[in-house]
């Protein structure tokens, strides 16, 4: 049986350099992207203006977190500075979830829903997780805030979270593979004896909310899909102070909250990145 290629060159044309690269790989048994995961200067574009407005909301967020105050209050705020840009949350009714932004607190890994009755306290601290669409483009990004002063345990958590997404970024290279990425990642959390949650993962974004490839934040070095100039993606890697498994709160009637089995903290930072020529450029500065 063939298997069927999942890399094509454009009809009538000869194979240039580019699909040449990409064919080799292909017929070297790696999984390559389709030519539709490769984005155009101008969907580039679209994804970098939405990106613009997506760090207008995180920045507002930053600008007015602080004890006392709701995850409710967050979304708000959200919503209003995507309103002002003319944008979308993506987050929206996305599959049921009923709010515009992720607010996830110490033990909650991702996908908190904002409520009136979660209050910000001293030494909380909280992962702001928010996707704006602009004119059908999409631009994902997320950060950490520590709330009033905490533990030197959580600021080291949330310091070598950071750590982790700048490696895998400074790992992921043009005609290297996703698996490298994980890889970095994975080498500098176990430094710190942390889990890196296996249940959820980086992905493809620009056109939908969520594309090929998927971007697992453990792994090999030469394994996933080979990484191509003008691929688009996140990196967002979710590190938890102790065991990597997780659950979906049972209490939460959506499904959607995901909590560290151990009920340790958990930190991520996340920002929407193109690969070029010379490495990946971030999206969501």
């Amino acid at each position: 049986m063939v298997k069927k290629r999942r890399w094509h060159c454009l009809s009538g044309q000869e194979p240039t350099e580019f699909d040449k690269q990409i064919m080799y790989w292909e017929n070297k048994g790696k999984l390559v992207p389709t030519r539709e995961l490769i984005k155009t200067p101008e969907q580039i574009e679209g994804i970098r203006r939405a990106g613009v407005v997506n760090t207008a909301v995180l920045d507002a967020v930053a600008a007015t977190i602080h004890a006392g105050m709701s995850t409710l209050e967050i979304d708000q705020i959200c919503r209003k500075v995507c309103e002002e840009h003319h944008a979308i949350p993506a987050c929206l009714n996305y599959e049921g979830f009923p709010m515009s932004v992720c607010t996830s607190i110490n033990e909650v890994v991702c996908h908190g829903i904002p409520k009136e009755e979660d209050v910000l306290e001293e030494g909380d601290i909280i992962n702001v997780d928010f996707t704006t669409i602009l004119d059908g483009y999409y631009a994902d990004a997320s950060r950490m805030f520590i709330i009033g002063k905490t533990t030197p345990e959580k600021e080291q958590l949330v310091r070598v979270a950071r750590e982790c997404l700048e490696i895998g970024m400074e790992a992921a290279k043009p005609w290297g593979f996703v698996g490298d990425i994980g890889h970095a990642i994975e080498k500098h959390c176990k430094k710190y004896g942390y889990g890196i949650v296996r249940d959820l993962a980086g992905h493809g974004v620009g056109l939908q909310f969520h594309e090929d490839p998927e971007v697992n934040h453990y792994g090999h070095r030469g394994t996933g899909m080979l990484l191509v100039p003008g691929m688009v993606f996140t990196i967002e890697p979710m590190i938890n102070m102790g065991t990597w498994r997780v659950f979906i709160d049972a209490d939460d009637p959506y499904g959607w909250e995901v909590i560290t089995e151990d009920e340790k903290p958990s930190a991520q930072w996340e920002h929407t990145l193109v690969m070029t020529d010379h490495g990946v450029e971030i999206l969501t500065y």
